[in-house]
């Protein structure tokens, strides 16, 4: 697949082919739904917690008498019926990460990238360099691109002032390649990569 290259500032720097092996795959929504609950599963902290009646501070003395008051037969106060008593199968902390293989989380984002070049929402640039670190200058290269909602992805470093500068676009996010994943590709419209960062994609799935 022949993409244009273009500069941040709309003009014309070339072409590049993106690998069928990357880019050119049928798009499983299964594939993808499978890693994008398990990238959202695995970030939960999992803090959650409520105290049950043997971490209530209160005395566990029996109420009143088993017999001749009428009402029912309750003993401690730290029960759950009573207000101020511990919580019955209450939230406690743990872990709510779910395993997946690699092979699967690389197949994932394989199909990942091949949706956005199904759907026309992916552009190359040739580099992401700024002078100054300045965002208002740096909004309107993107809108010169059309650039709304988009995941921009460099080399291994993305320049501090290009960092600095896009960090206050809203719907705007930039990773390095170490950080593509499949969820934040999904949720943006627009893909944006490098050169830098094609190359790297090219090289992690050789």
């Amino acid at each position: 697949m022949e993409m244009k290259i273009t500069t941040l500032e709309g003009k014309e720097a070339g072409s590049v082919s993106l690998p069928d092996a990357i880019f050119g795959l049928e798009p499983r929504s299964d594939i993808l739904q499978r890693c994008v609950n398990w990238q959202l599963a695995k970030r939960q902290r999992g803090t959650h917690k409520t105290k049950d009646r043997s971490e209530i501070w209160r005395t566990g003395k029996k109420m009143y008498a088993q017999k001749g008051t009428g009402g029912a037969r309750h003993g401690s106060a730290r029960v759950p019926q009573f207000r101020g008593g511990g919580r019955a199968f209450g939230p406690v902390v743990r872990s709510h990460a779910i395993g997946l293989p690699k092979k699967v989380r690389a197949l994932a984002l394989k199909h990942a990238l091949s949706a956005k070049a199904k759907d026309g929402g992916i552009i190359v640039i040739d580099k992401m360099t700024l002078k100054d670190g300045k965002t208002k200058g740096l909004a309107k290269q993107f809108d010169k691109l059309g650039l709304i909602n988009a995941l921009i992805i460099d080399g291994a470093e993305v320049e501090l002032n290009f960092r600095n500068a896009a960090r206050n676009i809203p719907n705007v996010d930039v990773l390095p390649i170490q950080g593509i994943n499949v969820y934040d590709i999904m949720r943006r419209k627009t893909l944006v990569l490098t050169k830098a960062a094609l190359d790297a994609l090219e090289a992690r799935f050789k």
